[in-house]
């Protein structure tokens, strides 16, 4: 019955979380597209820095060992995104040699395109992360209480919103579809019920390697806001626009503030 509970849980927090987002991005907000990447980067910084670091700093783990993660993450996200471009850049290689005028204006869109697939990635190997353990988080809260368990749920379902407006707006520069995007994101989110089911068999061992996984999940938020998402924002702009931009990116990182207070961290 519990680890019914459980998977139930989690897999309305870890895939809930995306379609409301996706219904917020793509519907209620849709008009706002080109607004959507500066709330995508405050989203992002602030799940980092105002909670999911916070959380892992308030754990027994040494400061050192946390800040040594989040290097090693940071630097493993910049070689994995280099990795995407050099295979990428080396195939469209092979095709460009051809015909070098015909293929000349394509590939500097195509270049444009491959330097967002390394951001896709790096989002979601961090969503993927950051959902394994929420979902050790929730099954720890459903084996100490039914009511806590869902209360957990239903917190990390609310946290969980303006964080995936941001990686549906990443993962929108560079895919094909909306379709695409969602599918993606709520591949990440179902990794919530897989964290679920791994905490209900090894909720004990796994405690405390928590602060880690918070760690190397806020290591690819920063990575992907710093070295996707602002480049992308500075550009020479009117003083509105520069305003708008800066609102948008406040508005990010508001949203994940009041959401992260009224969820109380209950989990």
């Amino acid at each position: 019955m519990t680890l019914l509970a459980i998977l139930v849980g989690t897999l309305v927090a870890g895939i809930g979380s995306v379609w409301l987002a996706a219904w917020l991005s793509f519907g209620v907000l849709s008009r706002y597209t080109q607004h959507m990447l500066s709330l995508a980067a405050g989203a992002l910084l602030a799940t980092a820095f105002l909670h999911l670091l916070p959380e892992a700093f308030e754990s027994e783990a040494g400061a050192h060992e946390l800040f040594l993660t989040l290097l090693i993450g940071l630097v493993f996200f910049f070689l994995l995104d280099k990795a995407e471009l050099w295979h990428h850049g080396h195939e469209h290689g092979h095709v460009h040699h051809h015909d070098h005028k015909a293929h000349d204006h394509a590939h500097s869109h195509g270049h444009h395109d491959e330097e967002k697939i390394g951001g896709q990635w790096a989002v979601l190997a961090g969503d993927s992360v950051h959902c394994f353990g929420d979902g050790i988080l929730i099954a720890s809260a459903f084996m100490a209480d039914m009511r806590l368990g869902v209360i957990a749920a239903l917190a990390v379902l609310a946290h969980e919103v303006p964080h995936h407006m941001g990686d549906l707006a990443v993962l929108r520069q560079g895919s094909s579809s909306r379709q695409a995007a969602i599918v993606k994101v709520s591949m990440a989110g179902a990794i919530t019920a897989l964290g679920g089911a791994v905490g209900y068999v090894l909720v004990d061992a796994l405690h405390d390697w928590l602060p880690y996984f918070l760690v190397v999940a806020s290591s690819s938020f920063v990575y992907v806001a710093l070295a996707d998402l602002i480049p992308q924002l500075q550009k020479r702009l009117s003083a509105r626009e520069t305003a708008s931009q800066i609102l948008w990116l406040a508005l990010g990182m508001g949203m994940v503030l009041v959401v992260s207070a009224l969820a109380g961290h209950q989990h």
